[in-house]
Order: structure tokens, then sequence, then C-alpha cells
């Protein structure tokens, strides 16, 4: 197995994978066998209908005659089999890593962010842990180890649930000279493309944030149909949860353009897929974005669905953060049937910490879970508000990304899938993914020693739950503030004292026919209103 970690991973040529021989762009564009239903494409590329599959029959669920058995299910319908006894899923494919720069710098400390070592250093963290049996890592292996979920390359239907025909094109473009009339289900068209080396780094500097080679559609194909893969074998009862070790990242893609290291919303194209896969089983999907950068990718993909709730938080800066624009501000809450479904969190300023995110947690993420009662949940987890990032500038703990992985489980029956999306330091991702698996796994998190949330942090959560409560009831009323230097936050509640003093009163008004005695004060504590009586 590769181990090399000297620098980002050159552009293969004849390297030997574990997972056979380098398929061609050509070849990873649509995959034999590989989609389990087709869609017809409408009038946008994000309008798509699911129709029946081209497949043949599958001989496992067809009788000798062809006609079709029934199926059992997936293990969630089937009471025979306990979830919670079901392995935790890993999905991870070296192809992943040919995505990265055509000329990197030549100083070692100065890579492009989106390092190919990325995903490497999660699964060696994982590997090194015990958790997945690799050959090349000689440690003592837990008792139920990770499950392999192999990768396959998204299709162009799949994508385009999505994105644009013109955005799927262009992609596919950077791979080489792409004849577009090869695409079945894509509007036909007599355009073709060959972008040299000289022209994808001209796309570099010209584009938002986002770099190609001629194989960074092959990564992105694969990214994204990781992605898919992980979610269906969560839907369909292979493993109680997973996590995607994937990459080029998604949620800043937009449905007509790449921006911000993303190339195709991977998170997005799952959840549709298993929407039209599962229209029964999976109807309700609760993303939730932890990456330190708003997911303006997802926002929009679901803005207007109410069957999707996305709750991002994120460094906003009044909106000065990438990505720019108030876009990701605390007013955007999704529009028409989607009214409601979209959730921002946006801090004020960098610096945020544990008892930032568990506050925000328990003051409006897992009521309005609870209340929304998805079918589904998908982590799109970039680690890039961890403490050491470059980029994020915040200070979340593995131990805190472990303790909102362990809220968020008992959500839709266990179905938690966990997509890796940004994160930056290679040791800070690493201990983050590998705690939020153990957890998936089983073990408890550790304890946290950060209990109580910055001044801004509480201030933003409050006027978050505030502007929420309109569509969630069960956010309750918002009183007072709270910091780390100690103020008091006043909740919704009783005391238990003045709850046993009401009930001794009604019983002496009850038994001994007292009356309630006036104290001619002006202040005076709420505990003892009421308290004096006489006979």
């Amino acid at each position: 197995m590769e181990v090399d970690t000297s620098g980002p991973v050159p552009i293969p040529g004849t390297l030997n994978l574990e997972n056979g021989p380098i398929p061609s762009a050509q070849d990873l564009i649509i995959p034999n066998g590989s989609a389990t239903a087709s869609y017809s494409i409408l009038s946008r590329g994000n309008s798509i209908m699911p129709r029946k599959p081209l497949l043949p029959p599958d001989p496992a669920t067809s009788s000798e005659d062809g006609v079709p058995v029934e199926s059992e299910g997936p293990s969630w319908t089937n009471p025979l089999i306990r979830p919670e006894l079901l392995p935790t899923g890993l999905c991870y494919d070296i192809r992943m890593r040919y995505h990265c720069e055509l000329d990197p710098p030549k100083d070692r400390g100065d890579y492009h962010p989106e390092d190919p070592r990325r995903i490497y250093h999660i699964y060696r963290e994982l590997c090194q842990a015990g958790l997945y049996p690799d050959p090349g890592f000689n440690v003592p292996i837990i008792e139920k180890p990770l499950h392999r979920i192999n990768a396959r390359s998204a299709t162009p239907e799949e994508i385009c649930l999505i994105h644009t025909i013109e955005h799927y094109n262009f992609v596919a473009g950077t791979a080489g000279k792409t004849s577009l009339n090869q695409f079945p289900l894509i509007e036909p068209t007599d355009v073709e493309t060959d972008l040299g080396n000289e022209q994808l780094m001209h796309l570099e500097r010209t584009l938002d944030s986002i770099y190609f080679n001629k194989l960074s559609f092959t990564s992105a194909l694969l990214s994204t149909g990781g992605a898919i893969e992980t979610c269906k074998a969560v839907m369909s009862g292979e493993v109680k949860n997973a996590i995607a070790v994937i990459r080029p990242p998604g949620h800043h893609a937009e449905c007509n353009r790449p921006m911000g290291f993303c190339l195709f919303d991977n998170v997005s194209v799952a959840a549709r897929v298993c929407q039209a896969e599962y229209p029964k089983l999976c109807r309700k999907i609760l993303i939730l974005d932890w990456d330190v950068h708003h997911g303006n990718g997802i926002q929009q993909a679901f803005e207007q669905d109410p069957n999707v709730l996305y709750i991002s938080l994120h460094v906003h800066e009044n909106g000065n953060f990438y990505p720019p624009g108030p876009y990701g501000d605390h007013l955007h809450c999704g529009t028409g049937l989607g009214l409601g479904k979209n959730i921002n969190i946006p801090w004020p300023t960098k610096g945020m910490g544990d008892a930032d995110y568990i506050y925000a947690f328990q003051q409006v993420v897992m009521p309005v879970a609870y209340n929304f009662d998805p079918d589904l949940v998908i982590i799109a987890a970039g680690f890039d508000a961890a403490a050491g990032d470059q980029l994020g500038g915040c200070f979340v703990s593995p131990t805190c990304y472990a303790h909102m992985t362990h809220m968020l489980m008992p959500l839709a029956k266990g179905k938690l899938v966990v997509c890796l999306e940004g994160g930056y330091n290679l040791g800070s991702i690493a201990k983050s993914a590998l705690a939020v698996t153990r957890t998936m796994i089983g073990e408890p998190p550790d304890r946290l020693e950060e209990t109580s949330p910055t001044k801004g942090g509480a201030a933003t959560v409050d006027m978050v739950r505030a502007y929420q409560r309109r569509f969630w009831p069960c956010l309750g009323l918002v009183t007072g503030s709270s910091s780390r230097e100690g103020t008091n936050r006043q909740r919704p509640g009783f005391r238990v004292e003045d709850i046993l003093r009401s009930y001794q009163k009604e019983q002496l008004l009850d038994k001994y026919d007292m009356i309630d005695l006036h104290i001619f004060r002006k202040r005076i504590s709420k505990s003892f209103r009421h308290q004096v009586l006489g006979s």
C-alpha cells in the first residue's frame, strides 16, 4: 500500500493501485452497471424525475420465469435484525487523491489547502487506531471493525439531480478531448473541448478557488459516487451508520458553477438519490453542516424543499468571511414551500470554541431536529473549525465533534452518514475524524472541559433562536444571555422548591380553609409571593 506523505500526489501515470489499474476519465464518465435507477432530464439540470430502472432484472430478486420476487426490504424494516448490531461503514478510495495542482509551489509549506493528503491522513489514523484492518498497518483490530464501502463514479443522471447539464459538461471537459454527444441522457451538442495543461492552469487563475488537472473529473465523480454509496449502504441496512472520507469537497458547488475547492455538491446529490430510490423510507432528510464556511451550494439546492432541513454553523463576519455576501446570514430561512427549513447560525467572528457549538446544539439544532423527525441524517463534516486549522481560526476540539455526533445519533433510528467537506490541518482533521468515528462505533465521547459559551456565541444563538421561533415553536422563549464571565442565563422552567411550596400551599388552603395574605412590599421574590397564609 502506498504510504508516501512527502507531498501532494503527482498526476498518476502507471501507479499500481489497490483498486486495480487506473481508468481514464473517459472510462469513468458512465460506469457500467453502477446505477440502480435512471432519471429523465427536464428543462433544468436540477429538474429531474425518477423513472423505472433500465437495468436487467436482478437474479436475486427475480424468479426463473422473470417474475419479480417480493424483497424482504432493508434491515431497518426487518424486525429480526437489530440495527445497533450492524457495523459502521467506511468509504475511501485512493483515486480521489488524483485531484491535485498541476504546478504546485516548490516551497513545501505553501501547498494548496485542499491537499490530496487530507483523506489519506484520516484513513491512516483510522487504521492505526485499529478500526479498519488494512494489511499495511500491523496493529490490533477492534472486535467489530469498519465495513468497507466501495466508491464508484457518479453517473451524469445522478449529478444532474442537482447541477445543470452545462455545469456537468464543463467539469467533464477538463478531462481532455471530450465529445459531449456521448452522453445519451444529456442534450446533444457538437462542441468538443481539448483543454491542455496551460488552459487548466488558466482556469485555476480565473475561477473562484478552484484548480483542475486531467483527472480532477475522475476524482470528483468518485467523491460524489462515494457519498451516494455511503448513504445507500445506510439506507439499505448494510451498515448502521457510516463515514465517507471523500474529496474534492462539495458544499460550495452551486448548480451551475464550481467554487471554493468544490466541483460537485456531493451531499446534495446523495440526498436526492436517496429520496428517489427510497421514496417511502427516506422522505425527510436533515443535513447538518458544521464546516466553518457556509454551505451555499447545499442551501441553494434545497431552499425550496420542505422535506430537507439544512442547518449550518459557520463563521460569517457580517458577510466578509468566505463565501462573501449575506446568503449565510440568519435571515435566509428558505423560500416557498421550504420556508423555515433553512437555519443559519452565523458566528460574528472567528475564535468560536467547544462551548459555543454545544450551546448552539442544545438551544437550536437538537430541538428543531427532534421536531423535524428526519428519516436520514447527513453531516457535511468539514473539520476546518478545529483548533489549528489555518483557514478557520476556531478552536473546536475532537471531543466536541464527538459530542455533536453523539447528539445526532438517536435521530432517524440511528441512520447517520458523515461526509467529509473541508478541514486543512492534516493533524486536526485526522484526530477529529477519528473521534467522530469512534463515537459512531459506540464509544462514549470524552468529557468536555469548556461549558460556557462566549458572549458573541451566545448572542448569535439567541438571535437565531428568536428569529426561527416563528417557524419552530419548539424553540420557546429566549431570555437573558450567557458568557464565559459567568453571567447567569434564565431559562424557561420552574424550580423544584417553587413546585413544593405551591403544593404545600394548596394542601393548607384545602385542609384548613386558610387565606392567602398579601404582603405590601414593592419588591419581593417570586418564590415568596402567595406563600403567607392565615386562618
